[in-house]
């Protein structure tokens, strides 16, 4: 059995060390996807790095302009016991709460369903609707950069080496605005996402759309950002003109696999469907909000 060296550095010079003392080194926020991993052989890591000890790398904090900083290895249920995160951000804690069951929940992370790389996690199209941007930390100091840009492809990001998120920072949120994640998938719970779309808006003074960002997942190699599809309603009410050119731009930009879960063109489809559904979640919730 390989010999495996686990770390739990107390600082974010030790972890940056810790990651890189071997090639093969892996950083753990909740573990669950690392750990299952691990047991079926297809990671081997020689030293196992835990940054759940790292100064912020667990809960949520209000800055002072308003925004939220989101520590990486902060767990979804935390996510979900959070007042007011919930009350500002309901589609991005609404995506974290669907990973996996009550029990994964508890120990899942959200840097962590990032940093998985999987096109169908379930947070990361919401963060990106979201516009939430990354902290990263590693031997060259300290960056920030959008969640949209650390997917590489499946099962692989752009961080390097020595490198790992410290925390996610939602934007502040003006007062008539919100968001909403929608997901289909072939059970009822704890299933991996055929499709799933996040979409964050703003509205104006006359109840018109102001600003508007769509994220996609499990329709392309890694999680996306549709431009198109949140410019599509910038403008509007959310009438059907809007929420048709909403649905085509989300189906322009699909390019989905087929596999046991649905094909090509049903995930296509279906990006468009719900988009469309989760645009008008977001604008009720962001009426209610004035």
């Amino acid at each position: 059995m390989p010999q495996i060296e686990y770390i739990a550095p107390p600082s974010v010079d030790d972890a940056v060390r810790a990651l890189l003392s071997a090639p093969a080194a892996r950083p753990l926020a909740g573990g669950t996807d690392l750990i299952v991993q691990m047991r079926s052989g297809r990671v081997s890591p020689g030293v196992v790095v835990d940054l759940k000890r790292i100064p912020g790398a667990i809960g949520v904090r209000r800055l002072d302009d308003g925004a939220f900083a989101i520590g990486a290895a902060t767990p979804g249920a935390m996510l979900g016991e959070h007042a007011a995160l919930r009350r500002e951000w309901p589609g991005v804690v609404e995506a974290a709460n669907l990973i996996g069951s009550t029990q994964i929940q508890g120990r899942a992370s959200i840097g962590g369903n990032l940093c998985n790389a999987s096109p169908a996690a379930d947070s990361v199209p919401a963060l990106i609707a979201a516009r939430a941007t990354c902290i990263i930390v590693g031997p060259d100091g300290r960056r920030e950069t959008p969640v949209e840009a650390i997917q590489a492809g499946p099962g692989s990001t752009t961080l390097k080496a020595g490198e790992f998120i410290l925390e996610l920072r939602l934007p502040p949120r003006p007062a008539r605005a919100s968001d909403a994640y929608l997901r289909l998938i072939p059970r009822t719970e704890m299933d991996i996402a055929v499709v799933g779309a996040g979409v964050s808006l703003a509205l104006g003074p006359d109840g018109r759309v102001a600003e508007a960002h769509v994220g996609l997942g499990a329709v392309a190699p890694r999680t996306l950002l549709v431009t198109a599809a949140g410019e599509a309603l910038v403008g509007s009410r959310l009438d059907e003109p809007a929420l048709e050119a909403l649905s085509a731009a989300a189906r322009a930009a699909a390019n989905p696999i087929s596999d046991k879960r649905g094909t090509a063109l049903y995930r296509t489809k279906i990006a468009g469907v719900l988009a469309r559904r989760a645009a008008l979640i977001a604008y009720t919730r962001a009426g209610a909000r004035a």
